[in-house]
């Protein structure tokens, strides 16, 4: 069996990525660990309220933290590629039964984020703990409390979604006798069990990526990570895929771990961390981080969009911005502000908008600019990236 098809069947936690030694034959030690409790990574011992422990009671000297345990930990976390510092000093503590929303545009640092919660990337340092095990100490042990679903699909296409969630359960060395009830629950959750014996290439995006949250909750994780669940889906996809993770936590009672780009999508996160390049830059919940901004925000299209920026701060004394196409400023009583702007800012506008505080004017505000840009910089630097240049050119030979 090759090592293509071995990836996809883990659940999203491949046996070998980068900065993690897995080669393919080890890979049911290594996930699933042996009957007695030994971990396959130096011998530590997984109790069965090691995944649920106060952090002040680590057994490998995590901080302490006496109010409640952590489902999810990192101190200092960074990761450095060559001279290109990807994720730099990122700090969280998320509380079991939490879903979390990690907020930010494309090239941010979340999926480098989540690689290293999820050990397949190591940290350059700082420390992280996943249902209190250490994710460079403990890979074993955080691999067996943990589901992934990639943002690119990693199902084998020639298997049917029954044929997917067998190879699975294998891996994590499920009870052969509590499988078949198991897989019909999660296949019920997310509406697939009709279509259990259908290979899935035959599925649509949004039916692979249900079937792809299934194979990952097969197992009953602590921790359940959705790297950008909906990207590329269209917008009735998308809201069905959310209901199921609604669902999902209803029913399971985990915690999520929810990358996107998507403000509609982080809006039913209980918390969010917004994240650009590689640093957190606002933490908590989406109705405190839209009342931090404080003001609303009012854009006009002008026949000068320069002359009116520079109007703005003359006569009004306001710091405003260009930002899609439009002059983009932040006031107190935005509709009230509307007449004073048509009579004194002396240049012609063609429209106004006045809107209540968003997550993307909480991004424009910690930021400077909005997600869109962000990932159109991030783009812009990729494209400029040498080792980017030399991959396309080979593509294209």
């Amino acid at each position: 069996m090759s090592d293509q098809q071995l990836r996809p069947a883990a659940s999203g936690v491949p046996p070998a990525a980068s900065g993690v030694s897995s080669a393919p034959g080890e890979v049911l030690s290594v996930v699933r660990g042996e009957q007695n409790g030994a971990s396959g990574d130096g011998g530590a011992q997984a109790g069965p309220e090691a995944g649920v422990r106060h952090l002040g009671q680590s057994a490998d000297g995590g901080p302490a933290n006496s109010a409640r345990p952590s489902a999810i930990l990192a101190q200092d976390l960074r990761k450095q590629f060559g001279s290109v510092e990807a994720v730099r000093g990122v700090d969280l503590d998320i509380a079991p039964g939490e879903m979390f929303a990690f907020l930010g545009p494309n090239g941010a640092g979340k999926t480098t984020t989540v690689n290293m919660l999820c050990t397949l990337v190591r940290p350059s340092s700082g420390r992280a703990w996943v249902g209190g095990f250490d994710v460079v100490a403990q890979q074993a042990e955080v691999r067996r409390h943990i589901g992934l679903v990639f943002q690119e699909s990693t199902l084998d296409e020639y298997l049917t979604a029954e044929e997917n969630l067998r190879f699975h359960a294998e891996l994590y060395g499920l009870p052969r006798g509590q499988v078949a009830d198991r897989m019909r629950q999660v296949l019920e959750m997310v509406g697939l069990w009709e279509r259990r014996r259908d290979q899935a290439r035959t599925f649509s995006g949004g039916m692979r990526r249900r079937l792809e949250i299934a194979r990952g909750l097969l197992h009953s994780p602590r921790v359940l990570f959705l790297d950008e669940p909906t990207v590329g889906l269209d917008p009735q996809t998308r809201a069905h895929i959310w209901g199921y993770i609604r669902e999902l936590r209803r029913r399971e009672a985990i915690t999520i771990f929810l990358t996107t780009h998507y403000m509609d999508e982080a809006e039913n996160c209980d918390r969010i961390a917004i994240i650009d390049q590689g640093q957190i830059v606002a933490l908590d919940t989406p109705a405190a981080l839209k009342a931090s901004v404080g003001r609303d925000r009012v854009e006009i299209r002008t026949a000068d969009d320069d002359a009116a920026l520079a109007a703005l701060k003359e006569r009004f004394g306001l710091e405003a911005t260009k930002a899609e196409d439009a002059v983009r400023v932040y006031v107190a009583g935005g509709e009230e502000f509307v007449p004073k702007l048509f009579a004194e800012l002396g240049v012609a506008i063609h429209a106004v908008n006045v809107a209540r505080p968003t997550l993307d004017d909480v991004f424009m505000s910690y930021t400077g600019r909005t997600i869109r840009d962000a990932e159109a910089s991030s783009t812009e630097r990729a494209l400029g990236n040498p080792w980017r240049r030399s991959a396309q050119a080979r593509t294209r030979r």
